[in-house]
């Protein structure tokens, strides 16, 4: 409660003034309708757009600003109408907050194992008929140091991404049939993607993408859009892959694919190598009659931190509850792992008719709760102007259609890559590519994937990370249970690591760690004799590996 308050507090003293030193109070809720503060009327959950939805006035006229500015650069009506959602939201002070008080955990969930069937030769044909798979492909890694799509990465030798999502299409459509494939590309990724998939004419056939929409950056201080005349295309940033909605119905694919006799969407993020199209989920998904479906997996220790399913008692609606929604007092609850057992895979199977349905109801809107990133507007000069970006989630569209549902999936459908321990891990002998090439890990790991840690102020980058590996062979990690690596370590070839694995560096030199195998132990590289490579040597033997490659 204290934490809200603050909120509260924070809000009320930055944005008043900047809206021309009037009286407006920002409001707050916990999504569960717990409580209310401020002047405005505020529905019970966020984005409930069948009940008054008040901002202030001034926020009223700054919209229009922002109206205009987008407008001006071509965005659609439908991008425009959910960056609005979000910008009151901001204006509000809404937190998003979920009560613990105001939920339950999902329970008796059906599982993939539970639906797995041959589904006949005949159905198969009329189902693949009205499906279409999207892949999310927007993403730079830009977090990882990379300037192009993050799906260009090589993730299996020199095999990238979108190598294998092509592969998998063509696997798919060799020994079970045709079916449509579209990407949600951005403004940064679309010319990449397209350039790496050439060699795949079928798949960028026709209308193969969607392109994500851009918002602008909101200047922390005023609320108003953010100007940055030096590099004006740092104003906007992408607003997170909850676009899916808007880029759909603003660009018209959606009214395409309806027309084109597509019913049934199955979306996945193109990292995630273990998301393919799987015959029985599709065919549960057909016979449940559900509007949307979530892929979810089990939680483990190692998840404890991340989001949840769950339940509001309200209506019996589920939803997401991500650690940003949580106050401190219900941290505990939120960590319990064997009371809200669920996680998103953001593997989603979306009923394309009943999309359209929400739209409709919500004026051409999915009703999405706002994530506020606190950013500057040049992200390589934190003294710039401080700005929020304003993003949604896709999966947290779950709560917004009627009759949604999840089902339990095994952890060969997550094999997502949000950083460079996760690349690490999907490069090394952990995972293999199976014949549809799919990443799955290998039975010697037992359905849990070793659990990798490397320094982030060292391997935040992809650059540290080659240069980790710049003798050329990724280490052996099918035996590993934790690997820790501390410092600047760089490792030979014939590399293994067993159980639980500690690797320190004190020093502030790269020092090589001999090959050999590593097992429940930790290593200090800080002895005289253990080899080190200065960083001209190793930028050529980087680059010796990216030529041969």
């Amino acid at each position: 409660m204290q934490r809200s308050l603050l909120c509260v507090a924070l809000v009320l003293a930055c944005a008043t003034p900047s809206l021309g030193g009037s009286s407006y109070t920002p409001n707050l809720n916990l999504r569960g309708g717990m409580f209310r503060l401020g002047g405005f009327l505020r529905t019970n959950s966020f984005g409930n757009l069948d009940s008054p939805n008040l901002v202030a006035p001034e926020g009223k006229v700054v919209f229009d600003e922002i109206k205009t500015l987008m407008a001006g650069e071509g965005l659609s009506e439908s991008a425009i109408g959910a960056f609005k959602q979000a910008y009151e939201a901001l204006v509000r002070g809404d937190d998003g907050m979920i009560a613990e008080i105001s939920i339950t955990p999902a329970e008796d969930l059906p599982t993939l194992a539970d639906v797995s069937t041959d589904v006949p030769d005949d159905k198969v044909k009329e189902l693949l008929g009205k499906t279409v798979v999207m892949k999310l492909n927007g993403g730079l890694g830009t977090g990882m140091g990379l300037e192009k799509a993050k799906s260009l990465l090589p993730v299996k030798g020199d095999q990238s991404f979108l190598d294998l999502i092509a592969k998998q299409v063509e696997y798919f459509a060799k020994n079970k049939g045709d079916v449509r494939q579209m990407f949600m590309n951005s403004f940064s990724t679309s010319a990449d993607t397209k350039e790496a998939l050439k060699g795949h004419p079928s798949i960028i056939a026709g209308d193969w993408e969607v392109v994500q929409n851009k918002v602008p950056k909101i200047h922390a201080e005023t609320l108003r859009p953010c100007k940055f005349p030096a590099e004006p295309k740092m104003e906007w940033c992408p607003p997170g892959h909850g676009d899916l909605y808007p880029s759909l119905a603003g660009s018209g694919a959606l009214k395409k694919l309806l027309d084109a006799g597509v019913k049934y969407m199955f979306v996945s993020n193109s990292d995630n190598l273990g998301a393919t199209l799987d015959l029985s989920l599709l065919n549960f998904f057909a016979e449940s009659d559900k509007s949307f479906v979530m892929e979810v997996c089990e939680r483990t220790a190692s998840d404890k931190k991340g989001g949840h399913l769950a339940v509001r008692k309200q209506d019996g609606q589920l939803l997401l509850r991500e650690s940003a929604q949580c106050t401190e007092e219900d941290e505990p609850a939120f960590q319990d792992t064997n009371k809200h057992k669920y996680f998103n895979t953001n593997n989603l199977w979306i009923r394309l008719d009943k999309l359209q349905e929400v739209l409709d109801k919500h004026d051409g809107v999915v009703p999405l709760p706002m994530i506020k990133n606190s950013k500057t507007v040049d992200p390589k000069d934190d003294n710039s102007a401080k700005v929020f970006q304003l993003e949604t989630a896709m999966g947290a569209a779950i709560e917004s259609f009627a009759g949604a549902g999840a089902i339990v999936v095994g952890r060969e459908r997550f094999a997502p890559v949000k950083t460079c321990a996760d690349l690490l891990r999907v490069r090394s002998d952990a995972y293999e590519v199976t014949e549809d090439c799919r990443l799955v890990l290998v039975k010697e790991c037992a359905g849990t994937p070793p659990a990798v840690d490397l320094d982030k102020k060292i391997y935040k980058k992809v650059q540290g990370l080659d240069q980790m590996l710049a003798c050329g062979e990724v280490p052996s990690l099918k035996a590993c249970k934790t690997l820790s690596v501390k410092g600047k370590v760089v490792l030979e070839k014939g590399t293994a690591f067993k159980g639980d694995v500690k690797i320190v560096n004190p020093t502030d030199e790269w020092c090589v760690l001999k090959s050999g195998t590593y097992c429940d132990e930790t290593v200090n590289l800080d002895a005289p004799n253990v080899d080190k490579l200065s960083a001209d040597q190793l930028k050529e033997m980087v680059k010796k590996l990216q030529v041969a490659a």
